[in-house]
């Protein structure tokens, strides 16, 4: 099943609240809300996309935890964006400072920030150009590196700021960069 879009009117729109509401009444669909105050409804994934999901999660909470430079979330964490979506990335990641700045209150609900770090993981059921758009609604919002990987097609598309997202063929890893420094994912077992 792809991903399902609802369109709703001005006058029904979700506040975080009630969005909060809908997803808890609705734990086995995964939700996103986009900045036009469309309902996006999404399938969860299968065993295979499921296990490299948890690869990529286990890889970045090792770093996380040797290097203790902020905090990282799985796909169940809302971000509200200054734009006013909330989306759910498969992997984030934002600075100690960042999520020190926010209220015990903020920490409880969807976080009012763009991460500074993201990973989309394309499912089989996932639209590749929905999931670039989303890519690009992160960077317009405050997203410091994206890694939009597509096990398929063994490709990577690394999405940073003011730059053209680099496009990268069979690659064995990837580096975090400046924003997660000595960070290394390893892709084979995302690739196998």
């Amino acid at each position: 099943m792809t991903a399902l879009t609802l369109s709703l009117p001005a006058h029904l729109r979700f506040t975080d609240e009630e969005l909060e509401q809908i997803i808890a009444a609705n734990k086995d669909l995964r939700l996103e809300l986009t900045a036009n105050g469309e309902l996006v409804i999404m399938s969860p994934t299968g065993g295979e996309t499921g296990n490299r999901n948890f690869d990529l999660l286990g890889q970045l909470w090792f770093w996380n935890s040797q290097h203790n430079l902020g905090k990282a979330f799985d796909s169940s964490t809302g971000f509200k964006l200054p734009n006013g979506a909330t989306r759910s990335p498969d992997a984030s990641w934002i600075k100690q400072e960042r999520w020190d700045d926010l209220t015990p209150q903020q920490r409880k609900k969807f976080l009012p920030l763009c991460p500074d770090f993201v990973v989309e993981l394309v499912s089989e059921t996932d639209d590749l150009l929905d999931t670039q758009a989303k890519m690009r609604e992160y960077i317009a919002n405050g997203l410091k590196l994206g890694w939009l990987i597509n096990p398929k097609d063994k490709q990577v598309e690394i999405y940073r700021p003011h730059q053209v997202p680099e496009l990268l063929q069979s690659p064995t890893s990837l580096s975090g960069e400046d924003v997660l420094p000595g960070f290394i994912l390893n892709l084979q077992p995302i690739f196998a």
